[in-house]
């Protein structure tokens, strides 16, 4: 056998092998779907999830699941689909490991705008349900958190921009905005009547329930978009792990791709935020979950990374609607319990492994 011969066989089974995981983890995702749709006081099994989905259920089922549990299901689905991918994303344009949303003041951004929409703007809290206080006008406080996240975006791409700062300090000037934000939300906080502090807490906790149809509808659409755009430049993601003098050498307007890369980011990153509230670690855990099993191919990195994100999201909001059912602990809770502790791990064994 020639040694061609030999490369093409070793780079099949390569590809084979990424494309195994990948599929195995989607399998895994949708299981985990039909288990979290299943899960719940109404008793429902898996296969009677299955055949109310495929149109055989009865009146009260269809009522339950497409009501009810999908629009959670879903919106846990394409939230961490973004969070995940644009995490991944933008830990390969400022080529920092600890790049994300959360971390570059996009959540604070959003939570900073939440609390302003309720204090200042009156958006107030109606009415209260077992899964906890309801915004009274949901769509002023998303707009408000949107429009201040994008600020914090702004501030970082236009140091980026006139100082020509490095992509450490953009990262750097995230933690910077991050911090001033949390203490206008404190301050926020401090200064709001009982009500209105407790919708800034609830709504900073994060929650999936509160999604309609339509919001889900257009947090699917942007991440869509977002993702396209994201694999579109997957092999200018990859020269650029070499380097940006490779990356320039190989044909990438590096500057460009920066920018538009994190306007693409944080906008969609901020859509999500603004409807579903502070989600954190699933834009860093994913993908540094992901490179341990297919490495830093962002052909396959990307789409791997959000299946994982849509799965850690399904699984940490399963067991938010569980673990001390009837109550719904906070989903933002959830999350940083399980990403803390395992980011940590891969911190630890990525060292030891060096």
């Amino acid at each position: 056998m020639s040694n061609s011969a030999i490369k093409t066989g070793t780079y099949r089974g390569y590809i084979r092998y990424k494309i195994i995981i990948i599929t195995f983890l989607g399998i895994v995702t949708i299981a985990a779907a039909l288990f979290a749709i299943s899960a719940g006081s109404a008793g429902l099994s898996v296969k009677e999830v299955a055949l109310t989905l495929l149109g055989k259920g009865t009146e009260q089922n269809r009522t339950v699941i497409f009501g009810i549990r999908l629009p959670r299901i879903a919106a846990a689905a394409v939230a961490g689909i973004d969070l995940a991918t644009t995490g991944c994303a933008m830990q390969s344009i400022l080529r920092n490991p600890l790049a994300s949303a959360s971390t570059l003041g996009v959540s604070q951004g959003a939570a900073f705008g939440a609390a302003f929409a309720i204090v200042i703007l009156g958006a107030g809290v109606q009415f209260q349900t077992s899964d906890g206080l309801q915004v009274q006008n949901p769509y002023l406080v998303s707009i408000c958190a949107f429009i201040l996240s994008m600020f914090s975006t702004f501030v970082v791409l236009g140091l980026s921009r006139f100082r020509k700062i490095s992509p450490e300090a953009m990262v750097l000037s995230g933690v910077a905005l991050s911090a001033l934000f949390s203490g206008g939300t404190t301050l926020m906080q401090y200064f709001a009547d009982d009500v209105s502090l407790a919708a800034i807490v609830f709504w900073t906790f994060g929650d999936l329930g509160r999604a309609s149809w339509q919001q889900v509808g257009l947090m699917a659409g942007v991440t869509l978009l977002g993702f396209v755009y994201f694999m579109f430049n997957r092999w200018n993601y990859n020269a650029l792990q070499n380097g940006e003098n490779t990356a320039k050498g190989l044909g990438v307007n590096v500057d460009s791709m920066r920018i538009v890369g994190m306007v693409i980011c944080s906008l969609t990153a901020s859509v999500i935020v603004s409807f579903v509230g502070i989600i954190n670690f699933i834009g860093l855990i994913a993908p540094h979950f992901m490179r341990r099993f297919i490495g830093g191919d962002y052909r396959f990195l990307l789409p791997a990374s959000a299946i994982l994100g849509a799965l850690l999201l399904l699984l940490s909001d399963t067991l938010a609607r569980t673990a001390v059912a009837p109550v719904v602990l906070p989903i933002g809770a959830i999350t940083s319990f399980l990403g803390a502790p395992l980011f940590l791990y891969l911190l630890f064994k990525g060292v030891a492994n060096k």
